[in-house]
């Protein structure tokens, strides 16, 4: 009896855990060849199983062109990377393509293995107009989560995307952690993770070095959680930039703790767009956040908000019409924030004089400046009440 137990529960289980193997549909791990079709079969397969199916990658070599793996599906759909994927060096590939890799429209997802996404962004970073111009056409990104929900990436490395590493719109109760994310301090536009309208994320206990933002979080964002996040090189972490566009979606409910951020152009900071001529646009909020337990390592501008952000050169030009943020930022609290500054201006809340930035609170600051026998400062500009409370270097300007 006990043998027909046994063996009844391990038919369960391997229906339940059925493995599709790419190379089983034609996938060939030579760096060469376009495996996209084949990658694309073995998901279609693994996403009409019931149970919780794998598609498998092994060791080697994959090239993939721009693809999709797209819900629903029927079970919870396990991507196991043992290999590495790389993306076309040639733009052109993917014309019409804004990602690289998209997961689309699925409600249970782990993508996991060991393995590594190479995005072969250094062909393409030179080509990339938007740092210059804000008309531009943003590159693809490596990896997006579009309509997901129940989704887990663990154990993998985003190395050299074409511009943002891994997007996260529109998804819910998502979970990044123990990933590595990398590209040189010189390449524009790859944020390590970027999440905008989307609620219930974490990114926990990963290590990201780009050339922007390690973690942004954009409009519509809510309950996000950024802990154990290793940062640097990069622009820190970073809320926004907010109110560009009209009508953009609130940003709530966030808490970045247990940081270490190292030899970045910012720590943590919250930029919103400042604008010109024209009717005012309707107002978003910031509210509800915490930054605590961060160590800065020779940071520029650990603590930061700044509601003049406009990066282009026509946003300096003389004549230059522009009206403050109308974006709205209160309750937010800056708490134990310690470390080495590399700018003397070690905490600056610049808020816009339309709307001053209300229940900020500074507590237990203690950032000295990188060099020895200079003191930090702090900034204040349109800032409607604060409070600041225990050891605060530099002394507090609320």
């Amino acid at each position: 009896m006990l043998s027909l137990i046994m063996a009844s529960w391990c038919l369960q289980l391997t229906c339940a855990r059925q493995i599709f193997d790419v190379t089983d549909f034609g996938a060939v791990p030579d760096g060469e060849t376009d495996n996209s079709k084949a990658f694309v079969r073995a998901w279609m397969t693994a996403c009409a199983s019931a149970g919780r199916p794998a598609v498998v990658v092994p060791k080697g070599d994959y090239l993939l062109h721009p693809l999709v793996f797209r819900g629903p599906c029927k079970g919870y759909v396990e991507v196991r990377v043992a290999g590495v994927l790389r993306a076309p060096a040639d733009l052109a590939a993917f014309r019409g393509c804004h990602e690289w890799i998209n997961f689309a429209n699925i409600d249970g997802l782990l993508v996991t293995g060991g393995g590594t996404f190479d995005g072969r962004g250094a062909s393409s970073w030179h080509l990339n107009e938007c740092p210059r111009k804000p008309d531009c056409i943003p590159p693809p990104s490596s990896i997006k989560l579009g309509r997901v929900r129940n989704a887990t990436i663990t154990g993998v490395t985003s190395l050299d995307s074409k511009f943002f590493h891994v997007t996260v719109i529109g998804s819910h109760d998502v979970d990044i952690r123990r990933v590595s994310i990398r590209a040189p301090r010189d390449s524009p536009n790859t944020d390590g993770v970027h999440i905008q309208g989307s609620s219930n994320v974490r990114v926990t206990d990963s290590a990201v070095g780009t050339g922007d933002d390690c973690v942004s979080v954009g409009p519509g964002s809510a309950d996000i959680t950024v802990s154990g996040v290793s940062c640097g090189p990069g622009h820190g972490i970073s809320v926004g930039s907010l109110g560009r566009n009209p009508g953009e979606a609130d940003v709530r409910r966030l808490r970045v703790s247990n940081c270490t951020i190292v030899g970045t152009a910012n720590g943590v900071r919250i930029k919103t767009w400042r604008h010109g001529g024209g009717a005012p646009r309707p107002s978003s909020a910031v509210s509800g956040l915490v930054f605590e337990d961060i160590v800065m390592r020779r940071v520029r501008n650990p603590i930061i908000i700044d509601q003049e952000y406009c990066p282009y050169a026509s946003c300096h030009q003389p004549g230059q019409r522009q009206r403050p943020s109308v974006v709205k930022i209160s309750d937010v609290k800056f708490r134990n924030i310690r470390g080495v500054s590399a700018t003397q201006v070690a905490v600056k809340l610049s808020c816009s004089a339309a709307s001053p930035c209300r229940g900020l609170e500074l507590r237990d600051i203690d950032l000295r400046y990188v060099r020895r026998g200079v003191a930090t400062v702090s900034r204040c500009a349109n800032v409607a009440g604060g409070v600041a409370g225990g050891k605060l270097v530099p002394p507090s300007c609320l």
